[in-house]
């Protein structure tokens, strides 16, 4: 089967052959709809050879939808042609945030050398994609394989980030995005659709901004040195009841901690890496910072179910595998508005 890999460390991805893989027992074989393009998998290509993190060559992709192709033996509860959505980050299933149905937050992946699709195991941009559990898939019920498969990130991990906001965000309040891309788009949305709240959207692109309005953002703010005042502006000494940072560099960081009110919750999920120096007077009082990491399984479904409603949608737009490296390269020059997506068998 061709497989978008990453072979060697500094250089593009690369189209290559590889042999089909063939489901084990418990195991779950998919024929691949859909692969998402994140700014993650960039950040991967860009770590340098000390101290990266996975073997190489790594099949990309941790956003996947696919039909069941094959299953192993003692599965149950799927059939072959079954329409799915891949849950990415895969724990153990036994400790206790597991049991939670937390795998994002699994106490013993580290220690067992567990990790997601396309984040240290083979991902989905493939034809096709082993599943090592069945619970780590959901039904899509209906949902168009490209409008569904960037919701599996792009759409559980500010789904996962505005859940805890969600009592700071009635009548009368702010929230914040930082970045409005394949991520924060989205976020614009689920806040549109999950509060009363006044969003306000800043990016450093113009045509981000121009989605960002389109999707439902209140007001839009240049993301530059005049933003923090900017959004001041809108919304006086009050400040932001909720700020999230879909960037995570430390201009933005600083803009974050600028824009929060008083018992505001900052809520960092770019991955960036810029700290927020949190202690008395240098943040306002009360305010909660977090760094959240994608979502739950039960959240998952409940995106899924949000898209079925009508209520969110990604703004994308779709390759062949053949093309995947363009769309890594066009995504790296910050020329994708919205989501990239892969079609490996389209």
């Amino acid at each position: 089967m061709k497989a978008l890999q990453y072979r060697t460390i500094g250089a593009p991805p690369e189209v290559v052959t590889v042999p089909d893989p063939e489901p084990g027992p418990g195991q779950v074989l998919l024929k691949v709809t859909a692969a998402g393009v994140c700014h993650s998998d960039i950040a991967v290509m860009e770590w340098p050879a000390e101290g990266f993190p996975y073997e190489l060559p790594l099949t990309l992709g941790h956003e996947g939808v696919g039909t069941v192709a094959a299953l192993g033996d003692g599965v149950s509860g799927l059939r072959e042609g079954d329409a799915v959505a891949v849950y990415g980050p895969w724990g153990c299933g036994t400790c206790v945030k597991c049991a939670e149905g937390k795998e994002n937050y699994c106490l013993r992946a580290d220690e067992l050398g567990i990790h997601p699709p396309g984040l240290g195991r083979p991902g989905s941009m493939a034809e096709y994609l082993l599943i090592d559990d069945p619970r780590h898939l959901v039904p899509l019920d209906g949902l168009d394989p490209v409008a569904a498969v960037p919701l599996t990130d792009a759409g559980l991990t500010p789904y996962h980030a505005i859940k805890k906001s969600l009592p700071k965000l009635g009548p009368g309040s702010t929230a914040v995005v930082i970045g409005t891309g394949g991520l924060g788009h989205v976020a614009i949305q689920l806040l549109r659709t999950l509060t009363s709240a006044r969003v306000i959207a800043l990016d450093v692109s113009e045509d981000k901004l121009r989605l960002a309005r389109e999707v439902g953002a209140h007001e839009t703010v240049l993301s530059d040195a005049g933003a923090v005042d900017a959004v001041r502006r809108l919304t006086g000494p009050v400040g932001a009841q909720a700020v999230f940072d879909f960037v995570g560099v430390a201009p933005t960081v600083r803009t974050a901690a600028g824009v929060a009110g008083v018992e505001a919750d900052v809520t960092l999920v770019g991955i960036g890496g810029a700290p927020l120096p949190v202690g008395f007077g240098l943040t306002p009082f009360e305010v909660s910072v977090s760094a959240p990491y994608w979502g739950s399984r039960s959240e998952l479904m409940e995106v899924l179910a949000l898209a079925r409603a009508g209520a969110v949608s990604v703004h994308t737009e779709t390759y062949s595998l053949d093309d995947a490296p363009l769309a890594y390269a066009r995504l790296h020059e910050g020329k994708v508005n919205g989501r990239a997506v892969i079609l490996p068998n389209g």
